[in-house]
């Protein structure tokens, strides 16, 4: 009996991992780029350093969140200028991203992006890559842009760079110095208190000397 029963229980166990095998392979989303795209996920060209301020654009990162409205879950990408990530049926490919500097008012952030989604034109057609967007989204602006797809919502979150001075912790231009106060006007010194009498009544001045009493002494009879 048991000899028997022993290869129907190993049989069980080989045909219950295949049938799981596929299913949590199917729940992990593909990020393999497609081959399809090759053409569209090239290198990006190179910009003259020139037009670049602060940290070079190659070596720039960008945030971008992406969230699926089928079952609500957000992934963040890390992404510099050329890449580009997959996530099941999207793929995010950075182009640009900006920031402006710190002493530029208001602040904004922005990313250059180019949304490709595994879709049907329609239901009897088979899915194939279609690009839903190409263009700047802003952070604190986002009504300006918006990529608008019923399954994927795209947005940028941050650009990571730097600008001359940053780096010390200086929010001020570069080569700015800071400003010299003002001199102070000089104070004149106060009057010396004046003494009071013992009685407690303030000495009246002493009598201011004239030409007819040149003593200032008012008990001395004038000269004849």
């Amino acid at each position: 009996m048991r000899a028997v029963m022993l290869p129907l229980a190993v049989g069980a166990m080989f045909l219950a991992a295949c049938s799981q095998e596929p299913a949590e392979q199917s729940a992990k989303p593909e990020t393999e780029l497609p081959k399809e795209l090759a053409g569209q996920l090239g290198a990006r060209p190179q910009q003259p350093a020139a037009a670049e301020i602060g940290t070079p654009m190659a070596e720039r990162v960008a945030t971008i969140g992406v969230l699926n409205k089928r079952n609500n879950l957000t992934q963040d990408l890390k992404l510099k200028p050329g890449e580009a990530q997959r996530i099941g049926n999207i793929v995010v490919k950075l182009e640009a991203c900006e920031r402006t500097a710190p002493w530029e008012k208001p602040p904004e952030t922005g990313a250059f992006v180019q949304v490709m989604v595994q879709q049907r034109a329609t239901v009897d057609e088979p899915l194939r890559w279609q690009r839903i967007f190409s263009g700047w989204l802003f952070k604190n602006s986002p009504s300006l842009n918006v990529v608008e797809h019923p399954i994927y919502d795209v947005w940028v979150k941050d650009c990571a760079m730097n600008f001359p001075g940053e780096e010390a912790g200086d929010n001020a231009p570069s080569g700015a110095t800071p400003s010299t106060p003002a001199p102070k006007s000089p104070v004149a010194p106060a009057a010396p208190p004046v003494p009071a009498s013992p009685a407690g009544e303030t000495a009246a001045p002493a009598a201011a000397s004239n030409a007819a009493n040149p003593s200032g002494n008012d008990s001395q009879p004038a000269p004849r």
